[in-house]
């Protein structure tokens, strides 16, 4: 039999990510892209059998943070054990370059304190084979990967390239400053650029404390920037912020839009400071949308939350005496010295050194953190916490973390939702996963390597949100699908990919639905000098595809890396932009 594609997916239920119902079809594959959807009589090169199970696009994460890790790995795992087939990184500002030699060390504390990815990883992983932000691209488009990658123009390095210690000091940019930043923008767009990002939180901390230099950049830079995207024509803008004052920041947000006419996302959660401001900035959204103005929000499918255990960052003893004395023993070694009944009471009654800040106070708030299990529950119930499960069992909160922490070799982990979580319950983010003008993001894949495990989002927004919910309303497949590939790529201009259509990129996930779900994060030590990172994988995913190619099969790798790097925004087919 002639072999007219080179892969055929089988009678699978296609969910195309259109937003329509799904529907049976054969799915053809030739030369990197979609052929045929319907029935298809002629033979594939390859062949999957997808009846009883989805077929999908490959979904499309814009909130990563991969900038290292593309320029020593070939995967870039976890994300591509998620059913992800493209990534765009260089998010929240941070990233490695336009860098000079002198402020490699500098850009390489930022991400260690913004991202928590340690220091010797990134110095020892980094080959530094560039200095402009053009030939960092130069440099990624010689490596293959499991995925396509993106890259933004992160500002914290395009501010530290041009205005050196004033621009870490966070000094005021000057006029000729931000000619030589909008300069430098155009280039980094007609070179490939996505976009540019930039950070406005106090979260973003360098890891000596100091805050990122975006912090308190003014309108004046902000704008003369996007307005370098608006010279070369191309480009997205990425803010996240504090939103401390939500209608003056969202005003200038917009300003900026109106002004550059390029388009703006930016990261929206519940914050327990303010837990209803996210309803302010929805309201301000759906305005600017309505006049026309190309703006979205990121937003997050389930609780932000840190990890807590004796392979991470940090545990709840961490700034215990007695745990002093033992954290530089290996797993095992902790592990015998805190079963020792006299360690052991010794730790439990001691008090921690005083510390400021997260690391003083949240370790420890045991109202609300719960035991992370086998099969994690990421919208736990008020009766979970270590608080209420100590008061059930007249024990101390603490006894209680011990405990579980000390599971399974000393690997169990505590969970601390502290964004999207205000009430307990993840209504809010329904409400936001839920709006027109919204997509699901933040998933911070490759970064946060000691403390969060969240490049498993486009999972969750499966399984939790269409399938097994149980403490409020779910949301359809279909609109799940359509916001992870169609809605994402268009955020960012891909718009050649996330559709099961003829003509559309072959990236594709097929998915045995019923036999989805998440595992617990897991520790591996496989980043650069021996780092640890925290990892999480996924049962049912049966075959990811991109471009044609079958990168996984039941989460495990082929061995085949068609990903590239992405040169800016894509167009859409021929075909389809004709309609």
């Amino acid at each position: 039999m002639e072999r007219a594609y080179d892969l055929v997916i089988r009678g699978g239920a296609v969910v195309d990510g259109s937003g329509r119902p799904a529907f049976d079809a054969d799915v053809a594959v030739k030369e990197g892209r979609i052929a045929a959807v319907g029935m298809v009589s002629g033979a594939g090169r390859e062949e999957i059998d997808a009846r009883g199970q989805l077929v999908t696009p490959g979904f499309v994460d814009i909130h990563t943070h991969y900038d290292g890790q593309a320029a020593w790995d070939e995967r870039m795992q976890p994300s591509s054990w998620h059913g992800v087939t493209t990534v765009v990184m260089g998010n929240c500002g941070v990233g490695f370059a336009p860098c000079r030699p002198e402020d490699h060390d500098r850009l390489i504390r930022l991400m260690e304190g913004v991202e928590d990815i340690p220091f010797p990883v990134l110095s020892q992983g980094l080959p530094w084979t560039w200095e402009s932000y053009p030939d960092y691209l130069d440099r990624l488009a010689e490596r293959r990967f499991d995925v396509d990658v993106g890259s933004q123009l992160p500002h914290a390095a395009l501010r530290v390239f041009v205005m050196g210690e004033r621009g870490a000091n966070r000094e005021p940019a000057t006029e000729a400053d931000i000619h030589a930043m909008a300069a430098l923008a155009k280039r980094a767009a007609e070179a490939g650029a996505i976009g540019f990002a930039t950070s406005r939180t106090l979260n973003h901390r360098t890891s000596d404390g100091q805050p990122t230099p975006t912090l308190t950049a003014g309108e004046d830079e902000l704008t003369g920037i996007a307005l370098g995207l608006a010279a070369a024509g191309r480009g997205v803008l990425q803010v996240v912020s504090d939103f401390a004052d939500p209608e003056a920041e969202w005003a200038m947000l917009r300003r900026i839009v109106e002004r550059s006419g390029r388009p703006l996302s930016f990261s929206l959660v519940q914050s327990p400071r303010a837990p209803l401001s996210y309803k302010v900035l929805l309201a301000r959204l759906a305005e600017a949308t309505a006049a026309g103005l190309p703006m979205r929000a990121q937003v997050a499918s389930r609780p932000v939350g840190v990890l807590f255990g004796f392979e991470l960052t940090m545990n709840p003893f961490s700034q215990h005496p007695a745990f002093q004395e033992i954290k530089a023993l290996p797993l095992a070694g902790k592990v015998e010295r805190l079963r020792d009944p006299a360690f052991r009471a010794r730790l439990l009654h001691e008090e921690s050194e005083a510390q400021r800040g997260f690391a003083g106070t949240q370790p420890r708030a045991w109202g609300n953190m719960f035991l992370l299990g086998d099969e994690p529950d990421y919208e736990p119930t008020p009766e979970m916490t270590v608080s209420a499960i100590a008061t059930r069992t007249g024990r101390d909160p603490a006894e209680v973390a011990l405990d579980h922490l000390l599971t399974n070799g000393g690997r169990g982990m505590l969970y601390l939702p502290f964004l999207n979580y205000a009430d307990m319950s993840l209504d809010p983010a329904y409400e936001m996963l839920s709006h027109p003008d919204c997509v699901p993001g933040l998933s911070d894949g490759g970064a946060h390597v000691g403390m969060i495990c969240d490049g498993s989002f486009p999972t969750t927004n499966l399984v939790h949100w269409t399938r097994d919910r149980t403490r409020g309303p779910k949301l359809p497949l279909e609109h799940m699908i359509a916001g992870q590939t169609r809605r994402t790529a268009e955020t960012v201009g891909l718009l050649d990919r996330g559709l099961v259509a003829e003509g559309y990129r072959a990236d594709l996930n097929v998915i045995d639905y019923d036999r989805l779900k998440l595992r617990a994060p897991e520790v591996a030590y496989d980043l650069p000098a021996g780092g640890r990172r925290l990892i999480q994988r996924a049962d049912g995913y049966t075959a990811t595809i991109v471009a044609g190619e079958v990168t996984y099969r039941d989460g495990q790798p082929t061995g085949a890396l068609p990903g590239r790097l992405l040169r800016g925004s894509q167009s859409a087919p021929a075909a389809m932009a004709a309609e």
